[in-house]
């Protein structure tokens, strides 16, 4: 970058917004990313439902899910993975390979702050978490039949305080690893733990009363099981929501903490 066009860099709304359509122009130069970003959700959902044998069938011996393929209840559970696919592996790297690369310490010198390229990047990996999220949803409901959540609002609820909670935790880790290397090595070793309480191996309600305990206080875990519930109709999952607000509000702090610029 130019010293050039750093000092003629807009400012406000406008600054703002060219530094989305930069973020976004270097989010897309790396076919990799945008792959394991927007289309892994999809790919995992459908390659579950028709790859996986009875995968398509009814469920049984449940009154409330009949009606029901067994892949459905998988639905809230992949878009518990975007979230962290976005979170846990995007974000962080990017961060990091910012300062590895001394782009924060060199905007620090001119009018386009840090903070502000941070900001940005923040909302392009919204709006790819976005953009998974409507493609896992399209592809199961365009080909396996997933019903769409009986109460929107609490799954999009769950969904916002999900990707927060997810977002905080990313930030942490970005902030502190002094490589994209290491960030994507962190965020890997969170990730398979983080999808595994989620309920992508074995569901939540089939595990043993510890782990089940445990997997309600994880971010994705909780996220799970509130959008499972306001997918399919249940209660409202307060003690869930709580858990993601909790996360959230100390993620942020904790993030702000211990971020290092260079």
């Amino acid at each position: 970058m130019s010293t050039t066009t750093t000092t003629r860099a807009p400012s406000g709304r406008r600054g703002l917004g060219t530094l989305m359509r930069t973020e976004a122009r270097l989010f897309l130069r790396d076919p990799g990313g945008v792959f394991f970003a927007l289309a892994f959700p999809t790919v995992l959902l459908l390659g579950m439902g028709h790859l996986i044998p009875g995968m398509r069938e009814p469920v049984t011996g449940v009154p409330e899910l009949a009606g029901l393929a067994l892949i459905h209840l998988w639905g809230p559970v992949i878009v518990a993975t975007a979230i962290a696919t976005v979170s846990l592996t995007t974000l962080p790297a990017y961060v990091s390979s910012y300062r590895e690369n001394g782009v924060f310490r060199r905007l620090s010198t001119t009018p386009m702050r840090p903070r502000g390229v941070l900001a940005a990047h923040v909302a392009v990996s919204g709006g790819a978490l976005a953009l998974a999220v409507a493609l896992a949803v399209a592809g199961g409901v365009l080909t396996l039949n997933l019903p769409l959540p009986e109460s929107p609002l609490v799954v999009l609820g769950a969904l916002v305080l999900a990707t927060l909670a997810l977002f905080a935790v990313g930030l942490v880790i970005g902030g502190v690893a002094p490589k994209a290397s290491t960030a994507s090595g962190i965020g890997m070793l969170l990730y398979f733990p983080m999808l595994f309480f989620a309920g992508l191996w074995l569901p939540i309600s089939q595990m043993p009363d510890t782990l089940a305990t445990i997997a309600s206080f994880t971010p994705l875990g909780a996220a799970s099981e509130a959008m499972t519930s306001g997918w399919f109709g249940g209660d409202v999952p307060w003690r869930e929501l709580a858990v993601l607000a909790g996360w959230t509000v100390v993620g942020y702090p904790v993030a702000a903490k211990v971020f290092r610029w260079s």
